[in-house]
């Protein structure tokens, strides 16, 4: 019985369960490397992701015999010169869009409470069905607005939470730029023979999946946020700009993030005009569809394949446990896991076929 895979695995089940028992009960010997953990953390996650983004720039350059120290000077200005181009294009009209919705936020709320006075003073006149269908459209409307305004306090205050250790970035960005192709040889150094080769063989597959995931992601959003802004100013929504920067950042989270995008614009195109809300709604239909049937198929292919339903299952629990943070990692941290773990079981199939083969 102890040969059965169930069985091993119930073992290691019981075994990890234990474990995390015990160092939660021992955990304040670890608190001092917990809280170096949690100051370093979010500066590598950010080099790493600007790394993946210019790690394909840097292949280039040095396709073409350019030095490492020269590919590394070459991204660092292209950075400034990204930062520049933002901030002296998008920056200004950005500005203004926020000055002209703080200025506007007060009739915005008085557009809101009167649309809603109006709507529960004429219930009585309307038939069962209807006030039902109100009831139920509220109710929805409340847990959206309710999870939408979590995640974008949790979004602002990871941000804020983040800027004073933003000065650690660079250096790690520098780095990886630097050294990245030395980490696996570092690692692999530790074993020897076949599980030297499997341990090789996982990294490529963990690097691969991170690679994928950062980078199609990003060009995903950002081709969504740009369909969304074209559609924006075709159909004339107010604060166009200021709802695609926000959908850009939101977009990177798979299959619920453009619908957060949708609530703030569905809002403020019901308040600017309500026939705006089915030309905001036929925007964000066209997007979605160009999306899944166009850009992500192409994009991502099938290096993740996860299963949507999975997605939004461990997109909920994540952020439950994490909050925005944990919205942001959970995909691209259960990608990882995957990708392990379907390498050490084909590594035990293959073990095992060896073991019967010698039989």
């Amino acid at each position: 019985m102890t040969r059965k895979v169930w069985f091993q695995v119930g073992v290691g089940i019981l075994l990890f369960l234990l474990i995390i028992k015990y160092f939660m009960e021992i955990n304040w010997i670890f608190s001092p490397l917990i809280t170096i953990a949690k100051t370093i953390f979010v500066p590598l996650l950010l080099g790493a992701v600007f790394f993946y983004i210019f790690e394909p720039l840097q292949r280039v350059l040095e396709k073409y015999k350019m030095p490492r120290w020269g590919s590394i000077l070459a991204i660092l200005l292209t950075g400034v010169a990204v930062i520049w181009v933002f901030f002296s294009f998008i920056g200004p009209p950005v500005v203004d869009e926020v000055d002209k919705f703080a200025k506007k936020a007060p009739t915005l709320a008085k557009e809101i409470t009167r649309s809603t006075e109006y709507v529960l003073k004429h219930r009585d006149d309307l038939p069962p069905q209807v006030n039902e269908w109100i009831d139920k459209a509220a109710n929805s409307i409340q847990s959206i607005a309710l999870v939408s305004g979590k995640l974008v306090v949790s979004f602002f205050q990871s941000i804020v939470q983040t800027a004073f250790t933003l000065i650690l970035v660079p250096f790690f960005f520098i780095f990886l730029l630097k050294d990245h192709e030395k980490l696996s040889p570092f690692i692999c150094q530790f074993f020897t023979g076949e599980r030297k080769e499997w341990m090789a063989k996982t990294l490529r597959d963990v690097d691969n999946v991170l690679r994928t995931y950062i980078q199609g992601q990003l060009l995903i959003s950002f081709l969504l946020a740009l369909i969304m802004f074209v559609g924006y100013l075709i159909i004339g929504l107010e604060y166009a700009l200021l709802l695609v920067i926000f959908a850009f950042f939101m977009n990177v989270i798979p299959f619920i993030g453009p619908w957060i995008a949708f609530t703030p614009a569905l809002i403020i195109g019901f308040l600017q005009d309500p026939k705006m809300v089915i030309w905001v709604s036929l925007v964000t239909l066209i997007a979605q569809q160009t999306d899944s049937n166009l850009i992500t198929p192409n994009v991502m292919g099938k290096t993740l394949d996860i299963h949507p339903l999975t997605v939004i299952t461990i997109i909920l629990a994540a952020g439950k446990i994490a909050g925005f943070l944990g919205i942001l990692l959970a995909i691209p941290a259960y990608a990882v896991g995957k990708a392990i773990i379907r390498n050490i079981y084909e590594r035990r199939q293959e073990i095992k076929q060896l073991a019967i083969k010698d039989i």
